[in-house]
C-alpha cells in the first residue's frame, strides 16, 4: 500500500506515540519529542538512569521493500550525532549517550515493536 504524505505523516505520528508508550512503560522518561536543531530533528530524548537515549523512530506498514532499521542511513546517523551535540552542550547532563532505533509495523489489526538498543555508534568522521 502506498501511503501519501498526510498519511505517512499520521503513520509516523502514531509510530512515535506507540514508541513514546513503550520506553516509558519500560521505566524511560520522555524528555523531549521531535527535537529540532537546524533541519535536523531527534524523534524521541529520553533518560533512564545515567543514560541519554537518543531513539530514531521507524514506522512502516509493511516491510516488503526494507526493514525499518535499514532507513537508518549514515547521513541519518551523522544527523542524529551532531544534532545531540547540540542538546547536550544547553543541558546540564553529566552521563551516557546511546543510539537507539525503535521500529513500528502498523497493520489493520495489530502493531508490532522492536526495540534496538545501541544501533549505532558515534562515528569518527
Amino acid at each position: 500500500m502506498q501511503y501519501k504524505n498526510t498519511q505517512k505523516t499520521e503513520l509516523g505520528a502514531k509510530g512515535e506515540q506507540i514508541a513514546c508508550k513503550y520506553l516509558t512503560s519500560h521505566g524511560y522518561k520522555i524528555l523531549e519529542r521531535n527535537w529540532r536543531f537546524s533541519h535536523k530533528e531527534i524523534d524521541i530524548i529520553a533518560k533512564k538512569e545515567n543514560t541519554i537515549h537518543v531513539v530514531e523512530v521507524k514506522t512502516r506498514a509493511t516491510t516488503f521493500f526494507e526493514r525499518p532499521q535499514d532507513a537508518v542511513t549514515k547521513d541519518k546517523q551523522r544527523f542524529l550525532i551532531a544534532a545531540i551535540n547540540n542538546y547536550i552542550q544547553n543541558q546540564p547532563f553529566n552521563g551516557d549517550i546511546q543510539f537507539d532505533i525503535i521500529t513500528v509495523l502498523v497493520q489493520p489489526n495489530s502493531e508490532t515493536i522492536e526495540y534496538i538498543p545501541n544501533a549505532f555508534y558515534p562515528l569518527c568522521r
